[in-house]
């Protein structure tokens, strides 16, 4: 969970103002602006600004898409052979804390596109890599669900099965960005978390 919700469980801002605070003996509160955030059941890169100053600059980055983002996830379903871009109109239900897709416009939907590639077949699954072109509420989640690529573990956009751990295989890769201050491109990789099927991806792609 990227920051604190109603259900009162740690957040990784928490955790990490904490570990900033014993770390350099801070005798005050520690400043940490969270840049962008995960879906709570998805793993991978974050990016936190340890300044406003930085947390300005990093948010424009993400307001004028200069960022590159790349998610694996593992769905059921057949994808296809060749790089596929998605685009739909997606619409958010805030009750429902759920988005849906549409192929045309409708009133208060947001234009959405993706370009997904076929890593490699997995046992029961496939692995794809996920260039994400536009920043939406579950962007990935319900655009793969809507073409039939349901991500494992993912009940609210049609898995038939959940996770053990309430995850879902759906993982923040890679993460390129300007530095704040040093005005260099940087780039972060993440590992998939432990557990048969990411560790079985992890080997072969």
């Amino acid at each position: 969970m990227a920051q604190g919700d109603n259900t009162k469980d740690p957040s990784v801002l928490d955790v990490m103002k904490n570990i900033i605070k014993l770390r350099d003996k801070k005798p005050g509160n520690v400043y940490l602006g969270l840049v962008h955030r995960l879906d709570r059941p998805t793993s991978g890169v974050m990016v936190l600004a340890k300044t406003s100053k930085a947390l300005s600059r990093l948010n424009k980055q993400f307001v004028d898409k200069t960022t590159s983002k790349t998610y694996w996830a593992v769905v059921s379903g057949e994808a296809a052979d060749k790089p596929t871009r998605l685009s739909h109109y997606l619409l958010r239900k805030q009750a429902q804390n759920k988005s849906y897709a549409h192929k045309k416009e409708v009133p208060n939907s947001k234009f959405s596109e993706l370009i997904y590639t076929k890593k490699l077949a997995l046992n029961r699954y496939t692995l794809l890599e996920i260039e994400l072109l536009t920043g939406r509420h579950h962007q990935i989640r319900v655009q793969l669900s809507a073409e039939g690529l349901c991500i494992k573990g993912d009940l609210k956009y049609g898995a038939k099965r959940p996770n053990k751990d309430g995850s879902i295989h759906l993982h923040a890769r890679e993460l390129t960005l300007t530095h704040p201050t040093l005005k260099e491109s940087i780039g972060f990789t993440a590992p998939p978390p432990k557990d048969p099927v990411w560790d079985a991806a992890l080997k072969r792609a």
